[in-house]
């Protein structure tokens, strides 16, 4: 897969072409970044006019983008960037807002795309809740491991009992009267440690268990992370193209009132007539209404990545890297096929819940084996009504062996209901397997199929152009007609829109074969971004 490393956003070369066809014209302000297009797309509606009389408005343009190198030894990601204070959320998560200046945007931040998918990682709530039930699940590991040491317990009592047969009896053989108390108190200590010595594999099975399970939501962490990042660049890429349609349609916009211009001094001359003129309000009419619709897409689009960053309240965000090709993808379909089966998380997610299946049968059959525990107690006591001021004490030691002779079968079917969720397991296994090649297949086929769209949308945008200023130099000659510089216009505008939507189509199925491959640099726990797994307090 071999391009030009030579690319440009879409409407820098409409632009440039469409200049050089009205030198008296001046570039536009809204040539830095795509953050002041709402502004400028609001200038270009407000000053629009039915009869404009005035002289040519300056035609906006785009600066270039600038283009990464074009190899690549393997795809990563940048080492995490520091975020803009305001952007970070309140770190209460029940927060509520109640009024109206609580949820009022206050500013709008320029990121990257690094920036975005390191902010998500911070502050997405379902890759936090994620987190926290990893970390349950060492809770219940320790839990679990907690059974290889013995269970000591102590144990104090203080009895009071009342005596029926209480106050004086009189021995009738000697005549003897004695006393005795009505109520007996009776204060005591026992001391016992218990251990479980031999459970015939119960208590290691339930260990290994729990570790495995530790390690599957690991995994389901790294799918969460990896699905993050992917939804995150296709929200960014939407927020783009967003930034673009908006442009385009300032341009469009602009080339209208230029067309009307046009037609307007034609009919004033006696050259042309009220119907190209017409036709030029309706043209311009509708490009102001699609220009309206850009915008609020635009706004749309930002809201979304900023509802996927879990951003602040007030803040919003907007592109700050402008529309430019992503480097090449480097291995070939068989490669990445064959990468993707070693680095899928989902896939060996589906052998570790075999093994937890095969653990959890064994501790299973272990109910049916010998259980065998030893114990020790040792016991103090002192009735307070025998005159005896010492304590009595005893000691008791002992084994203990248990055995089911007979439970109706239910350790066994719950082995065979293990036995079940492994061959399910592994049938999973099977079919996510399948599904990895399928999605690595479907994202390389994509890839191949923008990259030829960008060599033949950048053909076709300069052919647009060329078009756009033959037909306006004829209309001007009185040799042509207004509907030809409609027509060609209306070709440029599907031109410039195709070659940003092949850019950022080629981006889009990069992204998604790097997901469907899992196997950049920072797919691992320990490599994300600062603040995961800081939000989780002793973490071990």
């Amino acid at each position: 897969m071999e391009r030009s490393p030579q690319r440009t956003a879409a409407t820098q070369v409409a632009a440039a072409q469409v200049a050089e066809a009205q030198p008296d014209q001046q570039p536009s302000a809204i040539s830095e970044a795509t953050t002041g297009a709402t502004t400028g797309a609001s200038d270009v509606v407000a000053q629009a006019e039915p009869l404009p009389t005035a002289a040519p408005e300056p035609t906006p343009t785009l600066e270039a983008a600038p283009v990464p190198d074009a190899t690549l030894a393997q795809p990563t990601l940048a080492p995490s960037t520091s975020f803009p204070e305001e952007l970070e959320p309140d770190p209460n998560p029940l927060l509520f807002p109640t009024t109206p200046d609580e949820v009022r945007i206050r500013q709008t931040q320029p990121i990257t795309l690094q920036q975005a998918v390191d902010l998500a990682r911070r502050n997405n709530r379902e890759l936090y809740s994620a987190e926290l039930e990893l970390e349950r699940n060492r809770a219940l590991l320790r839990e679990a491991q907690a059974a290889n040491l013995p269970t000591v317990t102590a144990q104090g009592s203080l009895n009071v009992q009342e005596n029926p047969n209480g106050g004086t009896d009189t021995n009738p053989f000697d005549g003897v009267t004695r006393i005795e108390d009505n109520v007996t108190t009776t204060l005591g200590a026992a001391l016992r440690v218990d251990y479980d010595v031999f459970t015939s594999g119960q208590r290691s099975s339930t260990i290994r268990a729990r570790e495995e399970q530790i390690r599957l939501q690991q995994l389901q962490v790294e799918v969460l992370a990896e699905q993050l990042r992917l939804d995150v660049s296709n929200d960014y890429y939407d927020m783009q193209r967003s930034d673009s349609d908006v442009l385009i349609a300032i341009d469009t916009v602009d080339q209208s009132q230029q067309s009307l211009r046009d037609a307007v001094a034609l009919e004033r001359a006696g050259v042309g007539t009220r119907f190209d003129v017409l036709q030029a309000q309706v043209q311009l009419a509708n490009d102001q209404q699609t220009l309206r619709q850009s915008l609020s897409q635009q706004q749309i689009d930002r809201r979304q990545l900023a509802q996927r960053l879990g951003l602040a309240q007030s803040a919003d965000v907007s592109a700050a890297d402008l529309v430019a090709v992503e480097p090449d993808w480097p291995l070939t379909l068989e490669d990445s096929i064959i990468l993707a089966y070693k680095s899928r998380a989902e896939m060996e997610q589906q052998l570790v819940q075999r093994d937890i299946a095969e653990l959890q049968r064994r501790a299973s059959l272990a109910a049916l084996g010998p259980q065998v525990s030893l114990f020790a107690q040792y016991s103090v006591s002192n009735p307070t009504n025998d005159g005896d001021p010492d304590f009595n004490d005893t000691y008791l030691v002992g084994a203990q062996v248990d055995l089911a002779l007979f439970e109706g079968g239910a350790a066994r079917a719950r082995a065979r209901q293990q036995e079940i969720s492994g061959a399910i397991a592994e049938n999973d296994f099977a079919n996510t397997r399948n599904t990895v090649r399928f999605e690595v297949e479907q994202a390389f086929l994509s890839l191949q199929a923008n990259q030829a769209n960008i060599g033949t949308a950048e053909i076709g945008l300069e052919q647009a152009v060329e078009a756009l200023r033959l037909a306006r130099l004829r209309f001007q000659a009185g040799v042509g007609t207004q509907t030809d510089v409609l027509n060609s216009q209306t070709d440029l505008t599907q031109a410039q829109g195709n070659q940003v939507r092949a850019i950022l189509g080629y981006n889009r199925s990069l992204v998604t074969l790097q997901r469907a491959i899992s196997n950049l640099s920072d797919n691992v726990l320990s490599d994300l971004p600062d603040g995961v797994g800081d939000r989780i307090q002793g973490n071990p």
